[in-house]
């Protein structure tokens, strides 16, 4: 099959979980005969272009502003698809909800993964969160399918809109790395060091847990992986609210990534919104005892497999775990043994690609659709 993948930055994957997951699948699929083409914004990855592991790469300008990166790059990309004749289109970003029928005038299929409740982000205000929380029923109308990354979003649509999604996790790699080059460039030691990994942005919920850890009584770092455009000042306000202990390292990629991850002591998601953290898989693909807040996503995602602090009781609580799982390494000690038995038996990449791949051709040929648990039960796959 030919398809594309619009909507994100790119691939290689150097900014969140939508250029994670692009990059994952789309490889998997050209592994399997697949012609895949990823459109990447021109200014944001400048070093790849053509082809990367087998997928094709068409590079397109944006507007890179706040509120028209997204959507002018998904234009551009969509206009550019209109002339490919690609049998399946997969959007990403809620946002982009009101493009995705260009694609159908061609006769392509097409898919928009919708991600969690985008207007609530506090980045958007006034008109552009109108616009954003306009754009989920836009995308029921607009999609021939809507993915839904987390069992809690499918609920939302259903509840809300009386429409249907598809439920499609997000995978991990089950991996680790050992080595210690990024740590001695950082002043760190394995299992010394508390880690978060995300975007610099205030939904996500990083005040909270620098607020929480600094009072903590522990010589232990906390770790910081990630950035965001245009987010100046709340990255300030973080920087502000650190102590000594604080490490912030910016973005990190590939081994730099996988040697922070696979030395942390912890992994804490303090952040609740709905919409599954393709972080969080990550780390528990890496093996980490993981601590989230108790949002109805993130506790899915877990399951049986990690820790867990109270929203309603907010820093007192995180705090309170944060301190129980540092004086107690024999609890993270086990969970850390079993949490990749999670990664294995649900989240797990082949596994989401064979659905994907079936998938698509149902929506060719014009076949009923199935869910993600419904398939993995008539393959005899496991299902935690």
């Amino acid at each position: 099959m030919k398809i594309a993948f619009l909507g994100s930055r790119g691939i290689p994957a150097r900014y969140s979980g939508f250029e994670t997951f692009y990059e994952q699948l789309a490889i998997r699929l050209v592994e399997r005969g697949h012609r895949i083409t990823v459109y990447n914004r021109s200014y944001f990855i400048k070093d790849v272009r053509g082809y990367y592991r087998g997928v094709r790469i068409i590079s397109l300008p944006s507007i890179p502003s706040k509120h028209l990166d997204t959507i002018s790059h998904t234009l551009l990309s969509s206009l550019h698809a209109l002339f490919q004749r690609y049998d399946i289109t997969y959007y990403c970003i809620v946002g982009n909800s009101p493009l995705v029928w260009l694609p159908r005038l061609t006769g392509s299929q097409t898919l928009l993964n919708v991600d969690g409740e985008d207007w609530s982000r506090e980045k958007w205000s006034g008109f552009a969160r109108w616009y954003q929380k306009k754009c989920e029923w836009i995308a029921t109308k607009a999609s021939r399918v809507i993915i839904a990354d987390a069992q809690g979003v499918q609920d939302r649509y259903r509840e809300i809109y009386s429409t249907d999604s598809i439920f499609v996790p997000y995978g991990a790699n089950v991996q680790t790395n050992t080595g210690t080059e990024t740590l001695q460039k950082w002043g760190l030691h394995p299992r010394e060091y508390i880690l978060y990994v995300g975007r610099l942005v205030p939904e996500n919920a990083i005040d909270l847990l620098i607020q929480a850890f600094t009072e903590v009584n522990t010589s232990k770092k906390l770790v910081i992986i990630g950035d965001a455009s245009f987010a100046d000042a709340y990255r300030k306000h973080l920087y502000a609210l650190s102590d000594s202990r604080v490490v912030f390292t910016g973005y990190a990629f590939e081994q730099e990534y996988a040697q922070l991850s696979s030395n942390a002591y912890l992994y804490v998601q303090p952040s609740g919104i709905n919409g599954t953290r393709p972080a969080l898989l990550d780390q528990m693909g890496f093996g980490n005892c993981v601590l989230v807040r108790n949002s109805p996503v993130n506790m899915e995602v877990i399951g049986d497999y990690g820790c867990w602090f109270d929203e309603n009781q907010g820093q007192g609580d995180l705090k309170s775990k944060i301190q129980l799982l540092i004086d107690n390494p024999e609890i993270v000690e086990s969970y850390r043994n079993k949490v990749t038995e999670r990664i294995n038996t649900y989240y797990n990449w082949e596994w989401i690609t064979d659905f994907y791949e079936d998938l698509f051709q149902r929506m060719v040929s014009n076949m009923s659709l199935i869910s993600y648990d419904s398939y993995l039960k008539q393959k005899d796959k496991i299902i935690d």
